[in-house]
């Protein structure tokens, strides 16, 4: 990275302080994040401490797609850069496989099998959660289990819906429950699903998706972490003429030119809306909103106790436990969980007899623990000040109030 870029310094207060507290995962992962607009190269070494840390597989996962769309920018020459090319010069060559290359590449050669399931779990399984489940049956659902009246009404079955709020609130799980809802089928998406290494392969992968989810209807299309794919296309910014073609794509499959989405319902999860492309978000496209919150204390007391079940313990007070963690994830509490085990392993393997898990240890625990969601709340805030809000953010806004947020 350049020292004339005024991101830097910030970076580098980053870097210090990930270094002061290196078994801080939440930040590790905020880092990398960051790392990814300016130094992806950086980006994977970062990563790769993370997952030495301990980091979530699957968070690890996801970053690693992000990083991939990161690369893929980089390694594209922007709509800027090519205007500006000395004249006479030629551009560089566009790699063309050969034939057989192409039926082993990655993107091309999982987009004729996409994994369908059929998710016993429904909303009635989401532990708490009251507002979120109330706001997705009033403004999506309800509509979809009545469907003589949504007919009558000139409403054609199928739908799309954005899911948004800080990592690791089960947004997923949630998209899940809403096709175990509608008894539909289910196929999970991520970006390194789609990404292909010859040009062309991610846009016949984004049509091969819906094309099988057409034919397995009715069936829910679930694209996690959909900034990295939905990203604004602006010219000659961070996004390649790749990944733009990405949105193109996606933006003809919503809109039926390639088929009728009857019975298709497009189910989209990100921890930053803000970044999603505007014309994603035009009516008839993605234009139902949900905010996936941090669980309540119905669903903190829940998940404590599942995680929990058929492990020694004493008898735990997950009333106190909730209550001691306010603002958690539903990672952080596995987090939390999972490193008051361990150390009633370690403690059991010393004394040579069985130490259950104790309400005492896990407030201890819970005491150490900086709630992952902070980070996001944080970055947030100045979107809401300074952004421009199409009412995305209503409910996001009524939340802030009601906690006492500035």
């Amino acid at each position: 990275m350049s020292g004339d870029n005024p991101s830097d310094s910030f970076v580098e207060v980053i870097a210090r302080e990930v270094e002061a507290d290196p078994r801080n995962l939440a930040l590790r992962e905020d880092f990398v994040t960051l790392l990814l607009k300016h130094d992806p190269d950086r980006a994977a070494t970062e990563l790769a401490a993370f997952e030495a840390s301990g980091g979530d597989p699957v968070r690890i996962r996801l970053l690693r797609a992000r990083l991939m769309a990161a690369r893929l920018r980089t390694s594209n020459p922007s709509p800027v850069a090519e205007s500006v090319r000395p004249e006479g010069s030629k551009p560089a060559p566009v790699p063309t496989p050969a034939d057989g290359d192409r039926q082993d590449s990655g993107a091309a050669a999982s987009a004729s099998l996409w994994d369908t399931e059929r998710p016993a779990v429904t909303l009635a399984d989401v532990a708490g959660l009251a507002e979120v489940k109330r706001h997705l049956d009033t403004t999506f659902l309800a509509p979809l289990r009545n469907p003589e009246l949504a007919a009558a009404f000139g409403q054609k079955p199928g739908g799309s819906l954005l899911m948004y709020g800080p990592p690791g609130c089960g947004k997923t799980f949630i998209a899940r429950a809403i096709a175990g809802d509608l008894g539909a089928s289910f196929i999970h998406v991520t970006l390194a699903d789609l990404l292909g290494q010859w040009i062309g392969e991610s846009e016949k992968a984004i049509q091969s998706v819906f094309r099988h989810a057409r034919a397995a209807a009715p069936c829910v299309i679930f694209f996690d972490e959909f900034d990295a794919l939905g990203g604004r296309r602006t010219s000659g910014g961070g996004g390649s003429q790749s990944m733009r073609m990405l949105v193109t794509q996606l933006l003809e499959e919503l809109d039926g030119v390639a088929g009728a989405n009857d019975g298709v319902y497009f189910l989209t999860a990100t921890n930053r809306p803000w970044d999603i492309d505007s014309a994603l978000r035009r009516p008839g496209r993605i234009d139902k909103t949900v905010l996936v919150l941090p669980p309540d204390a119905v669903a903190r007391a829940a998940i404590v106790q599942g995680t929990l079940a058929g492990k020694p313990a004493d008898d735990i007070d997950v009333v106190a436990v909730s209550a001691a963690t306010e603002g958690f994830s539903g990672a952080d509490l596995g987090h939390l969980t999972t490193t008051v085990l361990q150390q009633a392993m370690v403690e059991s393997m010393s004394r040579g007899d069985l130490v259950p898990v104790t309400t005492a240890a896990l407030l201890t625990a819970a005491g150490d623990i900086i709630p992952s969601t902070t980070s996001w709340f944080d970055q947030v805030a100045p979107v809401l000040e300074y952004g421009v809000d199409d009412g995305t953010f209503d409910q996001l806004r009524a939340y802030r109030v009601k906690r006492g947020m500035r």
